[in-house]
């Protein structure tokens, strides 16, 4: 693995923040052990990008505005499929904040997802619609950065999501697996790996990954 490359290298980090981290509303099991990774990657990538989940209150993804529905189920919204989730990453929230623990000050863009009350949003490029774009796409390709190396929470949902997005749209991309955690809602992390590899992600760890 070479060195990364300051022209068109991009480090992505996707939804490390104080709810999907242990103690959050939707905590994913291990998720601030990644913390120190992450922030190894930070300081020796050229050009840093965040992701933040920003919903705002009663967001039609959150179980409880809908009447008889639990957390983890799904119904269908006008977009497709939609898997319910216990609040969380509420504008303006304790839980909405990236952890206390992330050297997140060398982020040239933080994108923030899922602010729109009906739609979801996973990727960090489209709405969950499939349709409404970010911006991101549009940033990246402006500065020129093509090879994107992703990362966070998590793995199954905001990660792969994006990284099938990034590939879609033409980016060379790779997912560090260790440095991401994962949900694994009925098998979605399996899933979720078979079609990153059928898209042609590369899926590695950060002892490929060059200081």
């Amino acid at each position: 693995m070479t060195a990364a490359n300051a022209e068109t290298d991009a480090l992505i980090v996707i939804d490390v923040q104080n709810d999907f981290c242990p103690g959050g509303a939707l905590a994913v099991s291990g998720g601030d052990e990644i913390v120190p990774l992450v922030n190894r990657l930070i300081a020796v990538s050229p050009h840093v990008v965040l992701t933040q989940d920003w919903h705002p209150a009663r967001h039609s993804s959150f179980a409880s505005v809908h009447a008889g529905q639990a957390p983890f189920g799904s119904i269908d919204l006008p977009y497709g499929a939609q898997t319910l989730w216990p609040d969380h990453c509420v504008q303006g929230s304790k839980g909405a904040e990236f952890h206390n623990g992330l050297a997140w000050t060398k982020a040239e863009l933080v994108i923030r997802k899922g602010f729109r009350p009906a739609i979801d949003s996973y990727s960090a490029f489209f709405e969950n619609d499939r349709v409404t774009p970010t911006g991101l796409a549009g940033y990246l390709r402006e500065r020129g950065l093509t090879h994107l190396t992703l990362v966070g929470l998590a793995t199954d949902f905001c990660v792969a999501y994006s990284a099938l997005d990034a590939r879609r749209l033409g980016f060379d991309t790779r997912v560090v697996m260790d440095a991401c955690r994962a949900i694994d809602l009925g098998g979605s992390l399996q899933d979720a790996i078979t079609r990153m590899q059928q898209s042609g992600v590369t899926l590695t760890d950060s002892t490929s990954v060059a200081a």
